[in-house]
């Protein structure tokens, strides 16, 4: 019997303990299931909430004055006046289309009916067309623009900013400043928006402008950028009597901008965009205005007269280096040298000379040719003009009046500047110079004594004769021309041959040399000559 008892416990135990068995593998079993789940399922991340755009705001600006006070500037103001500023500007500036060419036109099967050569000649002929911009100086339609824009213009439609459309007239243009005046009839009654004339004299660079145009034909378009320069000449427009004395702005201005607005941040026109500096074709940062001072001299006689009454002094005239300012005496690298007076000519008559130094006019400094003629382009025939002069060491102040281009002493000169330049005299080369003439081959030139005759037909004592320019020489490229007498060499008297040629061979080591030469005519003129290397004497 109690074997039998010992028998049910042990079996009763192991039941037990094989129910715990079964009950741990469960439990390990389910243990395994949950964590090959949660490996299956990404984590979830828990972000914390990043707040955005809670840095403190600009503000005022604080900013010290020359006095010691200080100044207070708020971007947002400076952007309301950029705004008001646009606003104001852009209806008084209009988009330009441009028909060039002959009347007329064919349909693009009329060019097949003919050889390629035919096809050429035939489109040079149709009519193309030109996009530019312009600026409405008078309620009753006048718009000025650039002569570029409109020149061979066969018909010229101006579209306002409020889209407004009209046929516009040609009033009268200037080539040497690049300008046009157009005119379109608005409706009876109504008047047209106007920019308000600025001050260009009182522009100072670093100053904020705005550029409204119509660049690549998109109307209406408003860039800023600062004054970058001024007094600027590059050489653009295709006049001798060329007057440049650009604004320079680093504003964006691009195909289509020409003859649109320059304004300041008081909305008021200070300039006329003109063109571009570029190797690309589209802007680069360096755009060029016409300043409105010099605009509204031209204008006012366009309106009136149709042409502009220009005065002029009657000289030549070229830069000051820093060796001539030396030798002339100068207290610095300032001024206009006048390379030659026309006989006769309201310089000539007020006693200016060769080798005279323009120091001002009517108290405005000049420090270059291009100055000089911008303020000289704002005076008509008979206006008088105070000149200050620099002469041997000494100030004078003359007083010239102006004269017109049909005045009788500026007849035959005008000619002979504007009329295409007679073939050249054959040349005698170096090679097969003519007898007595020493050749100088750096410097490209022949020279020779005077004979009796040519000191007469010169009206002068001493001097050596240019035989001959070679083409494409140094002499020849700074514009010394032949048959002409050398009578100085940087201020020196050349008494004959001798002295030329020592004097070149002493100089061989400057830059330039002066040659005062005089003409058969009995006119005095100055040529700068870059020394060649290796100049042979």
């Amino acid at each position: 019997m109690a074997e039998k008892g010992r028998s049910r416990v042990l079996l009763l135990a192991g039941g037990i303990g094989l129910l715990l068995i079964g009950l741990l593998a469960g439990i390990l079993l389910m243990e395994w299931r949950f964590q090959k789940a949660q490996l299956a399922t990404p984590p979830v991340r828990i972000v914390e909430r990043v707040q955005l755009g809670g840095g403190e705001t600009v503000g005022t600006v604080t900013l010290s004055a020359e006095d010691g006070q200080k100044l207070a500037l708020d971007p947002v103001v400076l952007n309301q006046v950029f705004r008001e500023v646009a606003r104001r500007v852009t209806p008084a500036v209009v988009y330009i289309e441009v028909t060039v060419g002959r009347s007329g036109s064919f349909s693009g099967d009329f060019f097949h009916r003919f050889d390629p050569d035919q096809e050429r000649f035939f489109r040079e002929f149709m009519p193309r067309q030109s996009v530019g911009s312009g600026v409405i100086i008078s309620p009753d339609g006048y718009i000025v623009t650039n002569y570029h824009v409109v020149e061979d213009a066969r018909e010229m439609r101006v579209t306002l900013a409020d889209k407004r459309q009209f046929e516009a007239r040609l009033i009268g243009f200037d080539r040497s400043t690049d300008l046009a005046v157009i005119k379109i009839d608005p409706p009876e009654g109504e008047t047209l928006p106007v920019i308000a004339f600025g001050n260009s004299d009182e522009l100072t660079v670093g100053e904020w402008v705005l550029a409204v145009g119509n660049p690549f034909r998109l109307t209406s378009t408003v860039t800023a950028g600062i004054v970058s320069a001024l007094g600027r000449q590059v050489n653009i427009i295709d006049d001798f009597f060329r007057v440049e004395d650009f604004i320079q702005t680093d504003a964006a201005i691009n195909p289509g901008n020409s003859g649109g607005a320059l304004v300041n941040l008081r909305g008021e026109l200070v300039g006329i965009n003109t063109a571009i500096a570029t190797e690309s074709g589209a802007y680069e940062g360096y755009g060029f205005a016409v300043p409105v001072n010099l605009v509204a001299r031209v204008v006012e006689d366009l309106i009136a007269y149709g042409e502009v009454q220009r005065g002029y002094l009657g000289v030549s005239i070229q830069e000051v280096n820093a060796q001539q300012a030396r030798e002339l005496g100068l207290p610095g690298v300032q001024g206009v040298l006048i390379a030659e007076v026309r006989r006769g000519g309201a310089a000539d008559q007020a006693g200016v000379r060769e080798g005279d130094v323009v120091l001002a006019v009517n108290g405005r400094a000049v420090n270059a040719p291009n100055e000089l003629q911008s303020v000289v382009a704002r005076y008509r025939p008979g206006d008088r003009l105070e000149l200050e002069i620099w002469r041997q060491g000494q100030r004078l102040h003359l007083q010239v009046e102006l004269m017109g281009r049909d005045a009788p002493a500026y007849q035959e000169w005008f000619s002979e500047l504007t009329e295409e330049a007679p073939p050249r005299m054959p040349e005698l080369t170096p090679e097969t110079p003519p007898d007595g003439v020493f050749k100088l081959e750096n410097w490209g030139v022949g020279l020779r004594e005077l004979t009796a005759s040519e000191r007469t037909a010169f009206d002068v004592d001493h001097g050596v004769y240019v035989a001959y320019v070679a083409r494409g020489s140094v002499a020849d490229r700074a514009g010394l021309p032949r048959d002409v007498v050398i009578v100085q060499i940087e201020g020196i008297d050349v008494t004959a041959l001798e002295d030329a040629l020592l004097l070149l061979e002493e100089l061989a080591g400057a830059e330039t040399v002066l040659f005062r030469v005089k003409k058969r005519d009995g006119t005095v003129a100055f040529y700068e000559v870059p020394v060649p290397v290796l100049s042979e004497q």
